[in-house]
């Protein structure tokens, strides 16, 4: 955990919290560091999020038509080529989970999610998947902005690369809970 103060228990509240699953597509998780350890620490929190009845979002990349790319992704994202497998989800969404397809490296651009959330009376979002240094980060960053207290799971996030992930981490426990999936599912026992 950070060195900053948070009362966690307030703050983890299962009433008040939703778990984000953000990309953990197969092509993703067959890219990162820690595949193994990472999906031991998401299955778990995944499972924690279910007995506490905490909602789960997976958000799923979803590329814009050809033709009506922005020209920034045009640019950053040439070289990628995705075959029809490597964009489904790696783990399986169950029947009241809710799945986003989102184009940008923020949950809440483009997509209803921020509506959702505060329909739901949500305060906490809880974040896991791939890439931690860019849409993990960007969308921590992007829900405080909006009033929501992000919580990042340690061990349930990860990348391709080690180093950015791990700089990634340490920028966000500054701001924000950062704690593993064991402190989780302690809080959400």
């Amino acid at each position: 955990m950070s060195g900053l103060s948070f009362n966690l228990s307030e703050i983890l509240n299962p009433r008040a919290s939703v778990l984000v699953v953000w990309d953990v597509q197969n092509a993703l998780v067959n890219s990162i560091f820690n595949r193994d350890e990472f999906m031991n620490a998401l299955n778990q929190t995944i499972s924690a999020a279910r007995k506490a009845k905490v909602p789960i979002v997976f958000t799923k990349i979803t590329p814009y038509p050809r033709g009506f790319e922005p020209e920034a992704s045009r640019y950053v994202f040439r070289s990628r080529r995705w075959g029809p497998r490597d964009l489904d989800l790696a783990v399986r969404p169950m029947r009241n989970d809710i799945v986003v397809n989102k184009n940008t490296w923020s949950l809440f651009v483009g997509t209803n999610v921020e509506l959702l959330l505060r329909n739901a009376g949500i305060r906490t979002v809880v974040f896991t998947g791939i890439a931690t240094e860019v849409g993990v980060e960007t969308s921590a960053r992007h829900a405080f902005a909006l009033g929501f207290i992000p919580v990042i799971v340690r061990d349930a996030v990860s990348s391709y690369d080690r180093e950015a992930h791990e700089r990634s981490l340490a920028n966000l426990a500054k701001f924000f809970p950062v704690i593993t999936s064991k402190e989780l599912v302690n809080y959400w026992k």
